[in-house]
């Protein structure tokens, strides 16, 4: 194979990309004006339901816009050999490959990024304005964006550091001990996500003394849940949608919940919500995406190592000068079909615990209250009631709130 050939099937694989999502795409937005299925009439009110499909509507045009925008700047960077001229402006200011590959990184990353914050300021302080649900301030907006490039110039540049030193003292085996790294990693920050990772960007407060920790200890008790963190996050700081979620091990786990959960829902509602999250714990799910992300993390490196080191990688993107980082660009494009079909069963998986996490509140608590508690979370993002099925499959990890409620009701 020829250098030119593989940069065409490069694009082949970004083009036909393209063209899946926006497919799906269209397919669901077909279904935007559908009428309310009948076992969840109660969600919206007519007023609501319109403006429900309004958000949908202006949200998928924007998508559109956007996407179109990223892919036009993606493919113009391929064509003009925008990965070529980096790596020599790279080479500039070293010869030594890893400061190399964190300046060639750097530059991409973060001009790609200032490229999309445009569109994310718009999406923040016009459209989710627009529908009452952005609660973020400029400074906030500003200070995420600050934390988050701080954050991936840290750790991203730590671990792609360790990485590159590995592929230049072990050469083809560097993926054992990339992944040896990343696993610790990934164990380690799901155990300490919580404790050190959302501080930076959230307050979080024990749940006070009340009525509603009461019943969530009593529950724990029940189920022989051990449960003494339960806190309590700002998430009205930057939007009205709510949440809740479990992470930690041992000593760490917690339980988190949204204060516009609190808020928007009745206490035994909330307590059907925390029964859900506390089925994925009893059901291991958490332990099996774990595990599974850990596999296809070594998969991948795997294949990396197989392929990174040939030079027809390189001069695909018309780099004279083979190197990791320019393979690692190529490999991950190369990847990307294969990676849509991990991320099409991980969703598989994903559904199927939902359905376990259900099934689990339903049976330890009760399942009205979790019915009650999906439907107002719903009403209150204005969800999508009527997805299409294969968009669902594509880029759903949960079910749809009607085959949650057909589920809880069997």
């Amino acid at each position: 194979m020829t250098p030119n050939i593989l940069f065409y099937i490069i694009i082949g694989i970004l083009v036909l990309n393209f063209i899946v999502d926006k497919v799906l795409d269209s397919l669901n937005a077909k279904h935007y004006n559908d009428p309310i299925p009948e076992a969840l009439n109660d969600v919206y009110n007519k007023e609501e339901y319109e403006k429900s499909q309004r958000y949908k509507k202006e949200n998928n045009r924007f998508s559109s816009i956007t996407t179109l925008v990223s892919f036009i700047a993606t493919l113009a960077f391929f064509f003009f050999d925008g990965f070529a001229f980096v790596d020599e402006w790279a080479r500039t200011y070293s010869d030594n490959n890893i400061l190399i590959a964190l300046l060639f990184f750097g530059v991409i990353m973060f001009a790609s990024d200032i490229l999309g914050t445009p569109f994310s300021y718009y999406h923040t302080f016009v459209i989710e304005e627009k529908y009452g649900f952005n609660k973020t301030t400029k400074k906030t907006f500003i200070l995420d964006k600050v934390k988050g490039w701080l954050m991936l110039a840290v750790v991203g540049g730590l671990l792609l550091s360790i990485i590159i030193w590995f592929y230049e003292a072990t050469g083809d085996n560097f993926w054992l001990y990339a992944w040896g790294i990343i696993a610790a990693f990934t164990f380690f920050m799901n155990m300490f996500y919580a404790r050190l990772i959302v501080p930076l960007f959230n307050k979080q407060t024990p749940l006070k003394e009340g009525s509603l920790r009461s019943k969530i200890e009593t529950y724990a008790t029940k189920v022989g849940f051990k449960l003494d963190n339960i806190f309590v996050i700002d998430g009205s700081k930057r939007s009205t949608k709510a949440n809740a979620y479990f992470s930690g091990f041992g000593s760490e786990k917690r339980v988190t919940l949204y204060d516009t959960l609190i808020n928007d829902l009745e206490e035994d509602e909330i307590v059907a919500v925390l029964a859900h999250e506390v089925g994925h714990y009893k059901k291991k799910h958490i332990v099996f995406n774990l595990i599974t992300s850990i596999g296809l993390t070594g998969f991948t490196l795997w294949l990396l190592s197989l392929f990174v080191g040939n030079p027809i990688l390189s001069e695909a993107l018309n780099v004279s000068q083979s190197s990791f980082h320019i393979g690692l660009i190529a490999f991950g494009v190369l990847y990307s079909p294969i990676s849509e079909i991990t991320g099409l069963i991980m969703n598989y998986f994903s559904r199927k615990f939902e359905y376990q996490a259900d099934d689990y509140a339903k049976n330890t608590f009760e399942a009205k209250p979790l019915i009650s508690g999906l439907k107002k979370l719903s009403k209150n993002s204005l969800s999508n009631l009527t997805p299409h099925p294969s968009y669902v499959v594509a880029h759903y990890s949960h079910p749809t709130l009607l085959q949650r409620y057909n589920n809880l009701n069997n």
